[in-house]
């Protein structure tokens, strides 16, 4: 069995461009209110993570050791996550965000031994009492407050003191040797799109990902990354990127304040960027109702230069991307740079890839008719199939399962970044694995449905779970969703089902759009009602939705601020439809 250390990367680096910045996270501001960041470059980054690796694993927390990291964005963040790597310990990731219920479960059910976090995270830990049954090793981030363990400093030093009693000719802390499909992580699924749970991740795992990344988006080492999802940042050092965090809540891209992302893609030159498409949605708004008061550079140049034109690409994922969201985007980059809308999931990162170029000149148009939400041609290494639509478990892969040409049906991955299991969580390991008795490793299947379209690309119908199945049909969210979110006025719909004493009814949920003075933005809800159900009479797929909902702001994921909670709207559509 092949070894590999997902660290080795770092390393590998380290020793080819031990000066070129690694990871810079901003500070304080100074006094002309210009943003000062503290750096690492990768040789620091490299040391920092080295010292971490020594102390950790000298006080116990070294291969297999679960551990869980509840440490913020920062340089600490980059530096013990290579750290934990580097021992063959198994960080353990949850997102705040999914709540303190949901937080409980997930660190009751990993059982981890040791803990690493900030001292609030700490201080939550012990007043919701975490994994109190499992944890032996505490490593504070920060200042302790009597509950014993040591200190992230602490540990630096006895790994410091470490090193230097090492053999000099041992110039980088020797990783762990460890097989490809040894346990590397264990990352906790948000909960947007059922319960959490941890998706075990292998070493092999996150190689196959770098390594179908850097294929799919042709990302050269040297380039510069700006980060706005904490576990999207790590791939930078992984790739050979310089990766530049902003100063946002990470919890809320919705939020983010436009001029913080614009401000270190022109000073450092950013030339990739991951942003989900609320974080494209509010910055693409901002500066496309105000192009020349936000950019701290002024107007656009007189010779038409685009604003920033080092940006070589754009990636967006955690829901799909509206038309008019890439098109505000896209005013501010250069016409060869494109924003990609990769699909996959937590489980399994990337499945298929699309360009903006391709979506808006060619696959809108289809959107907009019903056809659903093109993601593209599957990336080099993974095997995509649709198979039948089910929601009982399939214990065995059979080409029996798959469904004709152009049929919609339940889309499974098959490859080398596809995880293997959730941890400890057999029940739902076999409803979304089947085992394939060719290769001896596992299919998983997404949990969304699609079909594959004459020119081999794929195109997403929405989750599984969120079909409305009446007496007559099946619906699928995308392809209605689609056809009337084209309206000027909507700025996203949701389609739900309600049962009613004769079956389930089909009702569209609708946010408008924000208002900016525009005529359509002052129709009343009767008039928009009476527009929207003349779109959808063009449609067989829309055409028998006849009831409309109008709704002030959809809940969304806590991760992306992007996936629609449909299971929470169908509720209030009840209430809504049996008041009236």
């Amino acid at each position: 069995m092949p070894t590999i250390n997902i660290a080795s990367h770092l390393t590998d680096m380290a020793v080819r461009s031990p000066e070129q910045l690694a990871v810079l996270f901003p500070q304080s501001r100074d006094r002309s209110g210009k943003t000062e960041y503290a750096q690492y470059t990768y040789h620091r980054l490299e040391e920092e993570s080295n010292f971490l690796a020594a102390g950790l694993d000298s006080m116990g927390i070294g291969r297999g050791v679960k551990t869980v990291l509840m440490v913020p964005p920062s340089l600490e963040f980059f530096s013990l996550t290579f750290a934990l790597f580097k021992v063959g310990a198994i960080p353990v990731m949850v997102d705040p965000g999914m709540g303190i219920k949901n937080l409980g479960k997930c660190l009751a059910e990993a059982e981890p031994t040791a803990f690493i976090g900030v001292t609030k995270a700490h201080v939550a830990r012990l007043l919701f009492r975490w994994a109190r049954r499992s944890l032996k090793q505490l490593v504070t981030v920060g200042r302790k407050l009597g509950w014993g363990g040591v200190t992230l400093s602490t540990v630096t030093e006895s790994g410091r003191k470490r090193q230097s009693s090492a053999n000099p000719a041992d110039e980088h802390w020797i990783a762990h040797t460890v097989h490809a499909d040894e346990t590397a992580a264990i990352l906790f699924t948000s909960g947007s799109t059922g319960i959490p749970k941890g998706a075990v991740y292998s070493h092999g795992n996150f190689t196959a990902q770098v390594a179908a990344l850097k294929q799919a988006f042709q990302i050269e080492p040297g380039e510069v990354d700006l980060c706005t999802f904490p576990l999207f940042a790590l791939f930078a050092p992984a790739l050979g990127m310089t990766a530049v965090v902003p100063r946002m809540d990470f919890t809320k891209p919705a939020r983010v304040i436009p001029r913080e992302i614009e401000e270190p893609i022109v000073r450092f030159g950013i030339n990739n960027l991951f942003g989900s498409p609320a974080l494209l949605n509010r910055v693409g708004r901002e500066f496309a109702s105000s192009p020349t008061s936000q950019s701290p550079a002024g107007s656009q140049p007189a010779d038409g230069t685009p604003p920033w034109k080092s940006l070589r690409r754009v990636l967006s994922a955690g829901a799909p991307v509206s038309p008019l969201i890439l098109e505000r985007f896209s005013q501010r980059l250069s016409e060869t740079s494109q924003i990609f809308t990769p699909y996959g999931a937590t489980e399994s990162l990337p499945v298929a890839v699309i360009g903006s170029h391709e979506i808006l000149r060619e696959t809108r148009y289809r959107t907009a008719e019903g056809a659903g939400t093109c993601v593209g041609h599957p990336v080099t290494g993974i095997e995509v199939r649709i198979i039948r639509i089910s929601d009982d478990p399939i214990a065995e892969w059979n080409d029996s399962l798959c469904v004709a040409p152009g049929e919609i049906g339940e889309i499974v991955v098959h490859g080398p970044m596809v995880t293997q299991q959730y941890y400890l969580r057999p029940d739902l390991t076999a409803l979304a694995k089947i085992r394939d008795p060719a290769t001896g490793r596992v299919r998983h299947r997404m949990g969304d449905v699609g079909y594959f379209d004459e020119q081999g690309r794929l195109w997403f119908c929405g989750r599984k779970s969120h079909r409305v199945e009446t007496a007559e049909r099946t619906y699928f969210t995308e392809p209605v969703e689609g056809i009337f979110n084209t309206h000027p006025a909507v700025f996203r719909t949701a389609l739900v089902g309600v049962r009613r004493a004769d079956g389930v009814e089909p009702i569209l949920c609708v946010e408008r759009e924000r208002s900016d003075g525009r005529d359509h933005q002052q129709l009343s809800d009767d008039e928009l009602t009476k527009q929207l159900l003349e779109i959808g009479a063009k449609f067989e797929t829309s055409r028998p939705i006849r009831t409309i909902l109008f709704h002030p702001s959809f809940p969304v994921d806590i991760r992306h601020n992007s996936k629609i909670f449909r299971e929470k709207l169908a509720v209030w559509a009840a209430s809504t439809v049996g008041l009236k």
